[in-house]
Formats: C-alpha cells, sequence, structure tokens
C-alpha cells in the first residue's frame, strides 16, 4: 500500500470517528425532542459514576465530550491531511480527541449500542497507540 492511501485512510478514520461523534450528539437531540419514540438502542444520557445526575445535565455534560471530541477528530483529519497549517498540530489533537472520546464513553457506559461503544473506544484506543507508542507515522511518510 502507498504511503499515500495509508495517508488517506488515517484521514479518513480520524475525520470519520470525528463525524460518529456527531451521530451520538444527533441521538441525545433526537431523544430529547421526541421522548418515548423508538431509538433502538440509544438510550438517554445516564453516568453510572453519577447515578444521580439529572437528565439535563447528563445530556449537557455529554454533549461537551462529543462536541468536543467532533471538534478535535475533525480538525486533527484536517491537520494530518495537510488542510489546515501547522500540520503538525494533528497529533496533539488527536490524542486529546481521544482521551475526551474515551472518558465521555467510559462515565456514560451502557447509554448507547454495545457495537458503536466498543467500536469508538477501539478507535480512541488505535490512535492512542499509534502516535503514543508507536511514533506513527513517521515525518518521512508525511513527506514532512
Amino acid at each position: 500500500m502507498s504511503d499515500q492511501t495509508i495517508k488517506l485512510i488515517a484521514a479518513g478514520v480520524l475525520l470519520l470517528h470525528g463525524l460518529g461523534h456527531g451521530g451520538a450528539l444527533g441521538a441525545l437531540a433526537w431523544i430529547q425532542l421526541s421522548p418515548g419514540s423508538n431509538t433502538g438502542a440509544w438510550l438517554a444520557a445516564r453516568s453510572w459514576l453519577i447515578p444521580s445526575l439529572p437528565g439535563v445535565t447528563a445530556t449537557t455534560l455529554a454533549s461537551a465530550f462529543w462536541v468536543a471530541s467532533l471538534v478535535g477528530f475533525v480538525i486533527a483529519a484536517m491537520s494530518f491531511w495537510g488542510v489546515i497549517v501547522p500540520a503538525d498540530v494533528w497529533r496533539p489533537l488527536a490524542v486529546a480527541a481521544a482521551l475526551v472520546s474515551a472518558t465521555g464513553i467510559v462515565l456514560f457506559f451502557g447509554t448507547w449500542p454495545t457495537f458503536n461503544t466498543l467500536a469508538a473506544l477501539g478507535v480512541n484506543l488505535a490512535v492512542l497507540v499509534a502516535v503514543l507508542w508507536l511514533r506513527w507515522p513517521s515525518e518521512a511518510m508525511l513527506g514532512r
């Protein structure tokens, strides 16, 4: 696989993961605007860690996590691809977004469908391992 293809896939994963947090925001809005409607496996925001948290507060807190993750991953993807400058901000942004996303998922674990939860945690873990531990991709691969 060429370096350009790998860059496209990596930027795509960062972008799609960020936009996926928009889906969680949409689910929260749907649940709030249409109480009692069929939402599949999506449930209203609630934290197992702070079960006494009022519903509106839980939704606001969860929304803050998803907005921060969405913005962080989308900007990281654009920086990775070189669309925005400086291009080297993608690493700290991707790490921060992955940590914010994982923290939000853990705080609200059990609220959203299992597949979505595990997939999001998997992408967050992959970002953290690739960037922090493997120091991937190299600057040479990025053409910098």
